[in-house]
């Protein structure tokens, strides 16, 4: 693993331990400031702010028992921008007590700040986003 993939991967499963905590000033740290979240198909939110907002909400949809983890993973450098294709694994509970398992093909644009890299795009369901049936 090249020292660009292994710095994202470690970013962002800080960033998912952050998410399965519900430590949203940690999770914050992870996102440039004009970022963009994917929340679901047809929502996505824009600013710290709003993203700190959509995760809150998510924890509470997911009755705050969600465990993120990541597996396979691509990271295609261009400049100070790296675009992350990687699978992401979801763990939660729903409201009616069932346990959810759900696989998705995250894409994650990192824009590298000041010899920090920030995600500016979070997007957990990748190209599933073309979709009409995706899982929310």
């Amino acid at each position: 693993m090249d020292a660009l993939t292994q710095t994202l991967r470690q970013i962002i499963e800080s960033a998912d331990r952050a998410i399965t905590a519900q430590n949203y000033d940690a999770l914050m740290e992870f996102y440039a400031e004009d970022a963009s979240l994917v929340v679901k198909p047809g929502l996505i939110v824009t600013g710290k702010a709003s993203i700190r907002r959509a995760f809150i909400a998510i924890a509470e949809h997911f009755n705050h028992s969600i465990v993120v983890t990541q597996g396979k993973m691509q990271v295609i450098p261009g400049g100070d921008i790296a675009l992350v294709v990687m699978e992401t694994l979801l763990h939660a509970t729903d409201n009616t007590g069932a346990e959810l398992e759900i696989t998705r093909r995250a894409t994650y644009v990192f824009r590298q700040v000041a010899e920090k890299w920030l995600c500016v795009v979070d997007n957990s369901y990748g190209t599933a986003l073309l979709d009409a049936d995706v899982e929310v």
